[in-house]
Formats: C-alpha cells, structure tokens, sequence
C-alpha cells in the first residue's frame, strides 16, 4: 500500500559543473522515464551518493503527461546517504489534511515524521534531522564554576519553556547538567541542519561581528578594563564611539588578536589605523536632537514608542500595593502619597485622575523585590521601581513620580525601605531626578532584554517549532502556514544560549541581572499566559483599551496616540484576517479540526511537552473548532513576526547610545551630607556617568544590539514567502497576495501618521518617527521592518 516508485534517475552535469565558491544558485538536469500507469506524482525520493551535502531548494518537472508543470519546494540540506538509514522523501507542494491525504502516500508521511521526532538518545549530529525537547540545564559549566547554574525548566521552582535537544554528554559533576561547548566552537550546538542560517546570512551574521568580538577583542579588553576602559568622564567621551576616537588598550596584542578575525569582521570593528575601535553609527535616538533623550517627554515616550512598548500599564488604584507575599517580605505596598505628586495633576485630585484612567505606571516592584538584596550584594546595584505618568491635555505622558525601594537592611520580613523622587530642574532635586529616571531605565532595559524580547519571543516560540516539525508532517496546511515563521529561530537561540544567556554570556557581563538572569526570566515565566499574548488582549490586560464595537478593531485605546498599539492593532487585524482566510479554506466546519489527528497531537505536545510546566493552567484554549485554530495560529505568527520586530530592531535606535538605555547601575542614590552627595550637586553628569554602565560594558552592550538590530541581505518579511509556488493551492495563494496588498496600505499609513504633527508621540523631543511595525525594510540598521521569524 505505498505509492509506486520511479526508476532511478541520475543528477546530469553534477560532476563536470564547477561549483561556485560564492553563494548562489546552480540548476541540474534530471530525466526521469515516465510509466503510463503513473498517476499525479506526490514525492520524489533523493540519495545522495557523492562524498558532501547539498542544499535542494526546488524540483519542477515539466511536461508530466496529463498535468503539465509541477513543482516542489524542499529548501533542505542533503546529506551523503551513508548518513541516513532512510533516503531523503520530498513531497509535493499540494496541502493535504491527514484524513485526505491520497493512500498511498500516507505511510511515506507518517515514516517521515517518526524520522524526525528521533528515538530521544544519543547525541545528536549535523546531519540528523531531528527535533526534540530539552531543558535550560547548558548554562553553565559544573564541572568548573564555584557557582552552578540551576537547571532552568522541569520544575515547579524553575519553570520555563523547552529548548531544543542536542544529546551532549553531562558533566562528571551533576548527571542532570548538559556540557557546554566552547564559545569559540558556538556554531556546532546541534541544531536541525535545516534549521541553521544559510550560507549568505550567516557570512552577514560572522561579518557584524558578535562571534569576532566576543572570541578575541573581549578577552583583551578585559584584561586591561581596569586601566583604560573604566569610565566615560564627560558625555563627550560617550560621543567617541561614533567617531572612531575610542583606542584600543594599551599593550593589546592585536597581533594575537586579528590573526583569526576574518578581513571582512576586522574592518567592520578596526580602525584603518589599527588604534581603535571603528566609529558606530549614529543611533536615531541623538542623530537629529543630542539632547533631547534626557527630556522628561522622552523618558516618557518610549514607554509606548520606544523599545519596549509592552510593559506600561492603567494604574488602577491608588496608593499602588504589591502581590508579594507579606509573610515574607513585609509590607511592600507603595509610599507614593497625594502630596508627591497633587502639584502635577492639572488641579485635579489623585481620584479624579484614577477615574478619569489617566495615571499610568511602569511597574517592576514585584518582579524584581525578591532579587534586590542578592543583585546589590555583587557590584551592580539596583532599585526594585514604580514609576506613576500622567496622561496629559496634548495626548503626551509626563512622568510625576519614581519611587525607589529596596529591601530591609536587616530582614526582608520588615518590607521595604523607599524614597520617592518627583521632578525637579534645579539643584541637585535635578541630579537626584535624572538619577531616579536613569534607574528606571536600567531595569526597564533587562526586563525588555530578558523579559519583552528573549522570553517573550524567542524562548516561547521554540517549543511550538520543535512541535511543528514533529507533529505536523510537511503536507499538513498548518505547517505550511506556520513554517516561514520558523525561520532561523532555532538557531539563534541555540547561539544564544552558548553566548549571550550563558555564564559568563553577554547579558551576564553587562546587564543589572547578571548571574541571576535566566533565573529571573523563569520566575516571570509563571506570569506567561498564550492566549494574552494576542495583542488586544494583552493591552486589554494593561488596562491600556476597552472594549468598544464602535471603535476600529473592537476596541478603544485609552492613550489615542500610543503608536506600538496603533500600528500594531492594524498588523494583527491584517494577520488575523490572512490566517481566517486560509484556515477556512481546508476547515470547513469545527469536527474537521477535532478530527485531525496531526493537529491534535501537535497540540497537546505543545502543552504538555513544550511548555509542559504550564500544562495544568486553565487559560490553554482548547483545539475544539476552527475559531481556536484561527486565534491560536494568529498568535504564533504575531509573535514570531510583529511583537518581535518591535522589541528588536529599535533596540540600536535606541539603546546604541548608553547614556539613553544603561544596562547596569553601579552606585546607589547619593544620601545627604556625603561626599557623593556633594558632587552630586556639583556635577550631576559625571555622578550619572559614574552610576550607570562604564565603557567596557558599554562597548560590548553596543556591539551586541548593533548586530542583533540589523536586517540581514536574504531577510524574508511578512507578507514574503521563499518560493511563489510554496503551495498549489489558489484560494489560499490568492488570500496571501490580498495579505502582501493590506500590508502595503498599512504601511502607506504608518506613513502619513508619522507626519501627522498633533500625534506628538510618534517622534517625540528626539524627532526619532515611529517606524518599528512599518513591514518593509532595506538591509541594515534600519529602525523598520517585520521579518517573518524570530531569526536574530
């Protein structure tokens, strides 16, 4: 009961063409004989005999008797046959549900998918094709470090969204710890072969340097921190980085150093002297106003159009109080009073404001109050903060109090200990203000890194690949669907966990968190729920709209002009609408979805595998009915593209320059009647500089989100796909151009709302337009741009 098999037909030309050594395209000729008792051909079968892998983007047969042209995206890695117990199976690009799929073709989809979800032993190589789930338990080196990293995942302790497994050995030390690789060796984690960058983006990825600096600059920059990479002394010194003024240490042995660097990664971070560091482009953020950043307005505006758009929140009632439990950390509600902040509220008093839903908060009290005593016993040192705006006349937020709290000197059980900060542009009530807001930028800055962007997009999504790739065969419609959102992901998150999440990774250098990050990360986990993760309900659940019929998209926005949401809501409904459409065309009614056994089992992996320590939460939605497979898929792809390209790609724009986005602050608020103080009063630049991230973490901060904000040359963006003929079916492709047509108009839009000059948060004091949901981009820093997936 197998379909029946072809004659072998052999590769032409494959020996006598030259293969280019560049990146491109190379096209062969096959001549397959022809049975008359063949029927409509639904795969075809590779063995590759020659000695290395290939990558196979297409097959297109012509002139198939009675058919005419047919074609087949494969867009995979083959490898020589002596690598596989199974020759390679490529199918046609015709979607079939399980219960219609022709049978004799159905035991070749069901061996493919045993093939891919592997027998769970054994470390895995390059060449094997298979996905399956692990936990967080690579971080860290056991078998070395005085300070083991817990396993992140498996426990109600440490929850946390599955990776994907390698099957590395475990340390002598701990049987439960997976060895790490080298960082210098960090593109042989084991990831699906299909799943790693191709050619042209990873040379782009090499080239920007992450890899480059992390493996040789770092080391030598580290060496001599301490001497000559310490401090910015003035504002200007911070300006260096983007003229090329900033020299290397002294003593560097750049010999050493430049040996192993690639030429094309030398002049991207050299000088043509070799004395310093290559200038850094200009961020947007002071390209057309120096100092607008450190306005109050701006401070405020990047909280709805900024880099983290997602975390201002309605305050609801005032004092503002805390969910910690009291019998163990005491009293943690907030000291925020009406005299703080009555002189900011237009005459009006607080509960007037509250019922008017025009005081908002940035609130990280409770998320971060457990950690503050063990971050400030390090050399960070950190406030747990609330931050209270006020909604004003002209549609701006201005920000009328900041408190700042830390835990009881002597026991935690004694609460907290605050002081509320409120602004002020005289005096050292001026320094103390900027300090205030420079703290609340510092944590905003990790719990975007960690929380908005890693947690909330790259980490979450993994499982819902691996699952895909398992459960969901390549002729499955939903795979179809959902797999150009897949992009890469695997693979930069594989790279992250060996560079920047790891110990002794990038974010453990350079931001607050340090050592506790990914610990922190899982505790917020709890916090995830799938179905808020739709944008109207999430900025339902902020209290940022309502719901209202009469107004676009079902609901009104309390903040009219809070341009993440605005643009946003049109992204969503435009995906929203593109999944309707093409979920409708193979569900006809609610039995086909619960009759489908792939989708299904897809499912409840997702659930119970993939972010298996949330599977006994009521708020999973059932896979009952084509609305729940419409809502659900709209999620992953809004995830995958839109909410990750908003907390991405501003992330230069924005946070290229320190002073804007610091990463870490070093010294606690100055008290009164100190030397600190005093300089505080007599220089409240140099007490800034000297409080927040100094030059080593800076540079290797900026490096990072330079690489991580740029589009690469091959980058695919919503509304694309890879291949035009990704599916033989023309409802569906018709519903995708009408999706590509919507998303020009969306665009067309943003546009003009940009240049609308009442909308005054859509650029702000620092003339930086919002742009970051506009779909389509150039290569490079661009500040715009929806990639499909989660691929950098």
């Amino acid at each position: 009961m197998r379909g029946k098999l072809g004659k072998p037909a052999i590769l032409e030309d494959w020996i006598s063409t030259i293969a280019p050594l560049s990146v491109g395209e190379t096209a062969y000729q096959v001549i397959f004989e022809w049975d008359e008792n063949f029927g409509l051909p639904g795969a075809f079968v590779v063995r590759n005999l020659h000695h290395s892998e290939f990558y196979l983007m297409t097959l297109t047969l012509e002139d198939v008797p009675g058919y005419g042209q047919m074609h087949f995206v494969c867009n995979s890695w083959v490898y020589p046959a002596e690598n596989y117990t199974n020759d390679r199976i490529f199918f046609t690009n015709q979607a079939y549900l399980p219960s219609e799929t022709p049978e004799l073709l159905r035991p070749y989809r069901e061996d493919e998918l045993v093939i891919l979800r592997g027998n769970g032993t054994g470390m895995l190589q390059e060449w094997d094709r298979v996905y399956d789930y692990d936990l967080y338990n690579d971080l860290g080196n056991q078998d070395d470090e005085k300070d083991p990293r817990p396993v992140i995942g498996g426990s109600s302790e440490y929850p946390y969204p599955r990776r994907g497994r390698t099957g590395r050995p475990l340390t002598k030390s701990d049987p439960k710890i997976e060895s790490r690789l080298p960082l210098i060796v960090s593109n042989k984690v084991y990831v699906p072969r299909d799943e790693r960058f191709g050619h042209l983006k990873k040379s782009d990825f090499l080239a920007y340097g992450l890899e480059a600096f992390l493996k040789f600059l770092l080391p030598e920059f580290e060496a001599l921190a301490d001497d000559t990479l310490d401090e910015f002394d003035t504002l200007e010194d911070v300006m260096k980085l983007y003229n090329g003024g900033l020299k290397l240490p002294q003593g560097a042995s750049l010999d050493n150093i430049l040996k192993d660097i690639p030429l094309q990664v030398f002049k991207k971070l050299i000088r043509s002297d070799g004395e310093g560091l290559s200038k850094y482009t200009i961020p947007q953020v002071i390209e057309a106003e120096l100092s607008g950043w450190s306005t109050d307005e701006e401070f405020a505006r990047e909280m709805l159009a900024g880099v983290n758009p997602v975390s201002i929140q309605l305050l609801k009632e005032f004092p503002p109080t805390s969910k910690l439990d009291a019998n163990v950390y005491g009293n943690q509600n907030s000291s925020i009073r009406s005299h703080h902040i009555e002189e900011h509220l237009d005459g009006l008093d607080v509960q007037e404001v509250i019922r008017a839903k025009r005081l908002f908060t940035l609130d990280y009290h409770d998320s971060l109050m457990p950690y503050v005593r063990r971050i400030n016993e390090t050399s960070n040192k950190i406030y747990a903060t609330r931050t209270l705006l006020l909604l004003q006349k002209d549609g701006t937020l201005k920000p009328i109090a900041i408190e700042l709290s830390l835990p009881h000197s002597k026991d935690d059980k004694l609460g907290a200990i605050s002081k509320v900060c409120t602004p002020a542009k005289d005096g050292v009530e001026a320094g103390i203000w900027k300090l205030a807001k420079a703290y609340v930028a510092v944590i905003d800055t990790g719990v975007h890194q960690l929380i908005s962007h890693w947690l909330n997009t790259h980490a979450v999504i993994e499982p819902f690949v691996i699952a895909t790739n398992r459960q969901l065969s390549v002729l499955h419609p939903i795979n179809k669907l959902l797999h150009p959102h897949f992009r890469d992901t695997m693979n930069i998150n594989a790279t992250a966990r060996n560079v920047l999440i790891s110990s002794g990774g990038v974010i453990d250098r350079t931001f607050f968190t340090g050592k506790y990050s990914i610990e922190i990360c899982s505790k917020l986990y709890k916090n995830w729920a799938f179905p808020n993760q739709a944008l109207p309900k999430d900025l339902i659940q902020r209290g940022m709209a309502v719901e209202d019929s009469n107004s676009p998209h079902g609901l009104r926005l309390l903040v009219e002009d809070y341009p993440y949401a605005v643009d946003g809501l049109e992204i969503w409904s435009a995906i929203n609408s593109w999944v309707e459409d093409y979920c409708k065309y193979y569900y006809k009614n609610d039995d086909v979805v619960v009759n489908d056994t792939e989708l299904q089992s897809w499912w409840k992996e997702i659930r119970e595998e993939g972010h298996g320590d949330l599977k006994h939460e009521p708020w999973w939605p059932e896979m009952r009915s084509v609305q729940n497979l419409i809502d659900s898929c709209t999620i992953i792809i809004w995830t995958s593209s839109a909410l990750h390209a908003a907390v991405n790609f501003g992330q230069y724009p924005y946070g290229g320059y320190p002073p804007n986005r610091p990463t870490l602050s070093r010294r606690l608020m100055p008290e009164p009647n100190t030397r600190e103080y005093d300089e505080l009063r007599e220089d409240p630049n140099k007490v800034f500089l000297k409080t927040v991230t100094p030059q080593l973490q800076s540079l290797i901060s900026v490096s990072l989100i330079e690489i991580l904000s740029r589009h690469t040359s091959d980058e695919i963006y919503l509304g694309e796909r890879e291949c035009p003929e990704w599916t033989m079916d023309k409802e569906p492709l018709k519903a995708f151009k009408n999706f590509a047509t919507k998303l020009k108009e969306i665009e067309e839009k943003i546009v003009k709302m940009n240049q609308d000059k009442t909308l005054k948060n859509r650029s702000g004091p620092v003339k930086v337009p919002y742009t970051l949901l506009v779909p389509s981009s150039k290569d490079g820093l661009t500040g715009r741009g929806i990639p499909n997936s989660v691929s950098i």
